[in-house]
């Protein structure tokens, strides 16, 4: 029906259920639910069903491995598109927007390795698991810088993101280089063919996402076979996917790259994220001593995650900006940064994913592991949050930003 003559549209309101799921918050938060339930279903008279459901075998593999392996390929495949935009046609496309996050990044990885090393050096059998307390996780950091909404500037929100990406880059490199045993040549072979033809697909200007999907499957599977991480297999993907549509007059967001990306994100942030945090943040607390949380492993991830990673982070960018290799992000000031080192020390995501790699047959160094990873991100997410609510917000003079 028509509206009357010169009377005002009235708005359509907007329902607090889409507001929740246009909000960056939304995804961590969900994520902080769901690592709740998964923690009162395995404390509860539902542990034994919680427990049997994830070692229930489906078509040769468990529902565990599914998640871990089928699943979360699909969220680094959204990963890989992400790093890919970001790199070439994003925040990250050029070398100074790449250097802060990046130096910033590399100490974020560096620093807390080392710090886990130290406190488990006298028990080489944890060793492995020197990458667990290098990574953070981009929904859960996110989403809490964004809960305080105009009090952090844009920037830090931008470095942020920026910081993370290169971040994820890095756990990638990571899995690949250190995480892979045992290896098949024949299908890595299959691999490297499935792959060429995803190449061939970019280059012959294929801009249909089926056949990438399609042959994307096949080599995830033989990725699987292979003795790499399944994983893997989504960020090669990603990497053959057109960015820029063709031919040059189609409209950017209509290339093969954003019409993807766009398709997982909503899947990815509310459904295979949570379901992974629900599978693998379940941890028996019962018998829990104070002696068993200071024991090694999940003192060294905590420690790892809380120290290492404001140290590593804020050290490198703040040695960064006083040799004039970059600025400090606009507007913010110093106590703001290290507000934003600290919100890095949450690794929940891929902290646990590394753990479930690097202690694949010890279900008591996966549980040590889980403890660590709870413990180092809730402590790095409260004190980060904390210091950013009372931080300064004024801008500072150029000078100042200049020498941090």
């Amino acid at each position: 029906m028509d509206q009357p003559s010169g009377s005002a549209v009235p708005k359509r309101r907007i329902s607090l259920m889409r507001r929740f799921f246009d909000s960056e918050a939304s995804g961590g938060m969900i994520l902080m639910g769901v690592t709740v339930i998964a923690l009162v279903l395995a404390n509860s008279p539902l542990s034994d069903a919680y427990f049997g459901i994830l070692k229930t075998y489906v078509l040769g593999l468990s529902v565990l491995h599914w998640i871990n392996d089928a699943l979360m390929a699909v969220f680094f495949l959204l990963v890989g598109l992400e790093i890919k935009r970001e790199m070439l046609d994003g925040q990250l496309s050029t070398w100074p927007r790449r250097i802060l996050p990046g130096i910033a990044a590399l100490g974020g990885m560096i620093v807390p390795a080392l710090v886990y090393l130290a406190i488990t050096w006298s028990q080489p059998q944890l060793h492995h698991g020197w990458a667990i307390p290098a990574a953070t996780d981009i929904a859960f950091a996110l989403g809490i810088l964004t809960l305080l909404g105009p009090r952090v500037p844009a920037s830090l929100k931008i470095f942020l993101t920026a910081l993370a990406i290169l971040d994820d880059l890095g756990a990638i490199v990571i899995i690949a280089l250190f995480y892979t045993s045992g290896l098949s040549l024949a299908m890595l072979g299959a691999a490297a063919l499935c792959l060429l033809v995803l190449v061939a697909f970019n280059r012959l200007s294929v801009t249909s996402l089926v056949p990438y999907l399609l042959v994307g499957a096949m080599l995830w599977f033989f990725v699987l076979q292979s003795g790499i991480h399944a994983t893997l297999a989504g960020v090669a993907l990603a990497l053959t996917i057109p960015l820029h549509p063709r031919p040059k007059k189609t409209r950017a967001e209509d290339a093969p790259l954003h019409r993807l990306e766009h398709a997982l994100h909503a899947p990815v942030a509310y459904g295979i994220i949570p379901i992974f945090g629900l599978a693998n943040a379940g941890v028996s607390l019962s018998g829990l001593s104070l002696e068993a949380l200071l024991s090694p492993l999940p003192l060294g991830i905590a420690m790892g995650l809380f120290i290492g990673k404001q140290a590593g982070v804020f050290s490198f960018a703040y040695a960064a900006v006083h040799l004039g290799l970059a600025d400090m992000p606009a507007g913010a000031s110093r106590l703001q940064c290290y507000g934003v080192a600290l919100l890095c020390g949450i690794g929940f995501t891929m902290s646990l994913f590394i753990g479930a790699l690097a202690f694949p047959d010890s279900p008591d160094l996966t549980d040590a592991t889980k403890i660590g990873v709870l413990m180092g991100s809730l402590i790095s997410g409260l004190a980060g949050y904390a210091l950013l609510s009372f931080a300064p917000r004024e801008k500072l003079q150029v000078r100042e930003a200049r020498s941090m």
